[in-house]
């Protein structure tokens, strides 16, 4: 059997990444035998750090011929996207199943329409008029703010054989996008299914002020070219920075690290905005770049403040209360599952006295919390075994035949 492994990988985004390690490890488990392909945004970090076949969005490996490099330049892009999907169509020739491993596929943050929504349209294409399954598996969807946007992902969506979102807010984002949702599924999200790090069996002392994790991020709004993108960001660094300074002048340590590569420049910007000294606390900093990575870190800390989605995932998969300042609906959704809606902000709208307040409100019931997250954790593991079975038994099978399905079934 041949599996096709699509999405956003290699690109500096641990969630992503973490979501395909994770994909990964279940199939190598259960399908030893099966050919993996998979299909990103950076072929070469892939290859190296997973040790399995790559190639890159347009379908192209490295030795494209000179002549099809000339007739793509020189005949525009609208060529170059007929290029592509003839060479998408002969790779997903011999593929059973695409699947698409978790991460926010279906929305279009800081996305143009010819981006990511133009590339999952396309692949989903080239796999149904193949006759391939495709699997969206855990996904997160919306919001898709532009038109043309949505239409590419309602698209793809439609061609699935396979549907399962990690929240309810995605199953019903993509209802409302006019899909019948009848038959899909709501699991959680893949990252869950990750190893843990080993915990250390010493028993904190919680005499002792604690240690605040600060999971930084490089949010600049919504889309890409936002009018406002400057002022956002400059406040966003003003206040997390505050936010540090004072848990410091309150005796906490704090940890600050991050989830995407592009999280650098905050993580920068913020420590050039705090004192040198004069804390009672200290400061220290990690620069994660994977979710393993991640969670050695949460591992260090009592409580975190957070607003990437998957290093909140990585807090309360380590049974750790966090606070979210997150930037979609995906954050709120995925603390109401562990019964923690009251610990959410916007990321551009946080009051910074209110989070200090539900820090120090967290740490007065630091252990409930973590036994009320550990109960959750213990059903979420039933729930991905569960989805495994699910997709061994429906999905992952061979297909019979070759033959093309019609195409304005696949353009439906």
């Amino acid at each position: 059997m041949k599996i096709a492994l699509l999405g956003q990988f290699g690109s500096g985004n641990s969630g992503n990444d973490g979501s395909l390690e994770a994909m990964l490890g279940f199939l190598r488990g259960a399908l030893p035998d099966a050919n993996l392909l998979c299909v990103c945004s950076n072929p070469a970090a892939i290859r190296e750090r997973f040790r399995l076949d790559v190639i890159g969005l347009r379908a192209r490996r490295a030795s494209v011929s000179r002549t099809r490099r000339w007739l793509e330049s020189g005949l525009g892009r609208n060529f170059g996207r007929l290029v592509s999907l003839a060479s998408i169509l002969r790779i997903m020739g011999d593929v059973d199943v695409m699947v698409i491993p978790g991460t926010g596929i279906l929305d279009d943050f800081q996305e143009s329409p010819f981006g990511w929504p133009f590339i999952v349209y396309w692949w989903c294409l080239a796999a149904r008029l193949r006759g391939a399954r495709i699997a969206f598996v855990s996904i997160g969807a919306g919001p898709i703010r532009g038109a043309l946007s949505r239409w590419f992902l309602t698209s793809a969506a439609r061609m699935a054989t396979y549907r399962s979102y990690r929240d309810d807010f995605s199953l019903r984002y993509v209802r409302g996008l006019g899909i019948d949702t009848a038959p899909d599924h709501r699991f959680p999200d893949l990252a869950f299914g990750l190893q843990a790090p080993a915990q250390s069996d010493a028993v904190r002392d919680r005499r002792k002020p604690a240690t605040i994790g600060i999971g930084v991020m490089r949010y600049r709004g919504w889309e890409r070219d936002h009018a406002d993108a400057e002022a956002i960001y400059a406040t966003y660094v003003e206040k997390i920075a505050e936010v540090a300074r004072r848990l410091m002048d309150g005796g906490h340590d704090v940890r600050l690290f991050m989830g995407d590569t592009s999280d650098e420049k905050a993580l920068g910007d913020i420590l050039a905005a705090l004192p040198e000294t004069g804390s009672r606390g200290r400061l220290s900093v990690a620069r994660t770049t994977s979710l393993q990575a991640v969670m050695d870190e949460v591992l260090k800390v009592d409580v975190a403040i957070v607003s990437r989605f998957h290093n909140l995932l990585c807090a309360l998969k380590l049974n750790r209360p966090a606070l979210s300042l997150g930037y979609a609906e995906k954050n709120d959704e995925l603390m109401a599952a562990f019964d923690r809606a009251e610990f959410c902000q916007h990321i551009e709208r946080f009051d910074v006295e209110l989070v200090l307040r539900q820090v120090d409100m967290v740490l007065d019931e630091l252990t409930a919390a973590e036994n009320v997250i550990a109960r959750h954790n213990t059903a979420i593991r039933a729930e991905l075994v569960r989805q495994q079975n699910l997709l061994l038994a429906q999905v992952l099978v061979r297909r019979h035949g070759k033959t093309l399905p019609l195409v304005q079934d696949a353009l439906r």
